[in-house]
């Protein structure tokens, strides 16, 4: 009896013991399964869809590295163009150097001393006379022109914006920065401290009295390079209480900055015809007049407006906004010239240039989305000049406001969204439909070439929320 009981609870023993391995084994596969998997192809936290977070933080990664790559590539070839102009900079002063140590010693230092800086003076203006900064140049085409960057005391307006830079930003590069204060300085020198020619000019200005001009009289101010010659700088300086400018040129052949050109600019009585070529858009129409109501009646008052319609269909509708402007503002310096036939911009333009019949003038193309400042109006008559100039500003593109304000219920006022960021828009540097330039030399133009103009490279009659800005 006792062995039995013994057998028994053996087995009990034994049996709970399998059990018990049964229950480790069980729990160890249930830890097994409910792993977190660490295998290459499982999902990134955060993201739905195994491959879809794979291919994002990929794409991510590939962006940040073409930046950086980017970016390391323009830095060398800018040191590398800092050593040549080092080493360059590195031979003269040697060059100088030996001749003065010549000069020291008895040898012919009279004849160097006075060729070494009329070679060094010939040398920079014959860099002068090769760039475009006193006479034009012959080109291909319109895409073979040097684009100018306009800049303010604070900002400079990119066209190359890159991957981070932005359309509109303060010049963070101690070396740009640097470079436009000593322009700006150098053009306030020619001004302050005028040569001969400049003050026989002044003894001619209505001015009365000499006035000094500091950096708050600057406007604006554009710039450009040309890789094998140097840069030109345009400066504009302005009193607030006064309509002339004074304009300075000047120019820096890979050395130091040399003065071009200074001239008083009177615009007082510069009349700019705007002519907008038109077909249906009346809903466009009639904020392009409130605008033009704001901008060229209230602010300027030195504005004609040729309106060139194509078709029947709006017409009336257009009739009914420009008499509405008319006994509301009581302007009257408008033409309204209807096409019975299908819409032509380059027609437009020729028709509403030669309506004009008053003799020499200064006309501004414009499209019906387009705004534009009093600013800009002052722009147009300061950069373009009959028979030399002519002025293509280059337009800045918003984006639909319905996509960049999706978030927001009802998108900002239009006043709101004229911002230069990169997420709001961009500079359309490759279009040239918008133009200002005087009469005679648009007529001349056309008797030259025809077509009066190519098709512009975006659609004349624009798109639903298409709307371009003009500073």
């Amino acid at each position: 009896m006792p062995r039995r009981g013994l057998i028994l609870q053996t087995r009990t023993h034994w049996l709970l013991l399998g059990l018990a391995l049964l229950c480790s084994l069980v729990l160890f596969l249930y830890l097994l399964e409910c792993a977190p998997q660490t295998d290459g192809n499982a999902p990134l936290p955060g993201v739905i869809g195994e491959n879809y977070g794979k291919e994002y933080y990929q794409a991510l990664l590939q962006e940040q590295e073409e930046h950086y790559q980017t970016r390391a590539t323009s830095l060398k070839r800018q040191i590398a163009q800092l050593k040549q102009e080092l080493q360059e900079m590195s031979e003269k002063m040697r060059s100088l150097q030996e001749r003065k140590n010549v000069g020291a010693n008895g040898i012919g230092y009279q004849g160097n001393k006075e060729q070494t800086p009329s070679d060094l003076l010939e040398f920079l203006h014959s860099q002068i006379d090769k760039a475009e900064v006193s006479i034009g140049a012959k080109l291909p085409s319109e895409y073979g022109v040097i684009p100018f960057e306009s800049f303010t005391l604070m900002k400079v307006f990119q066209l190359e914006m890159g991957l981070t830079r932005h359309p509109e930003e303060k010049p963070v590069r101690k070396d740009k920065r640097d470079e436009l204060v000593e322009v700006i300085e150098a053009g306030l020198e020619v001004i302050n401290n005028p040569d001969e020619d400049d003050e026989q000019e002044e003894e001619d200005s209505p001015l009365g009295e000499k006035m000094t001009f500091n950096e708050n009289d600057f406007i604006e101010g554009y710039y450009r390079t040309e890789r094998d010659k140097g840069t030109q700088y345009e400066l504009f300086f302005k009193k607030a209480d006064l309509m002339e400018y004074r304009h300075v040129t000047l120019f820096r052949p890979f050395g130091p900055l040399m003065k071009v050109k200074s001239e008083m600019i009177d615009i007082t009585r510069s009349i700019i015809n705007i002519i907008v070529p038109l077909a249906e858009r009346t809903e466009a129409f009639a904020q392009f007049m409130q605008n033009f109501r704001d901008v060229c009646i209230h602010q300027d008052k030195r504005i004609h407006l040729t309106v060139v319609y194509f078709g029947k269909e709006g017409l009336s509708k257009v009739k009914s906004i420009l008499e509405s402007v008319t006994s509301e503002s009581n302007f009257h310096n408008y033409t309204l010239i209807p096409l019975n036939e299908e819409f032509n911009r380059g027609q437009g333009l020729n028709v509403g240039a030669q309506a004009w019949d008053k003799g020499e003038v200064l006309m501004f193309f414009c499209d019906v989305d387009i705004y534009f400042s009093a600013e800009f109006l002052n722009s147009c008559r300061l950069n373009a000049e009959p028979g030399k100039k002519v002025f293509y500003p280059v337009v800045f593109s918003l984006y639909n406001p319905a996509i960049v304000y999706a978030s927001q219920d009802v998108p900002p006022p239009v006043e709101q969204q004229l911002v230069h960021k990169k997420d709001s828009g961009f500079w359309r540097d490759f279009g040239f439909g918008m133009t200002c330039q005087y009469r005679s030399d648009f007529l001349t133009i056309v008797q030259i070439s025809t077509p009066l103009c190519p098709p512009p490279p975006y659609p004349s009659t624009g798109s639903p929320g298409d709307f371009y800005w003009m500073k």
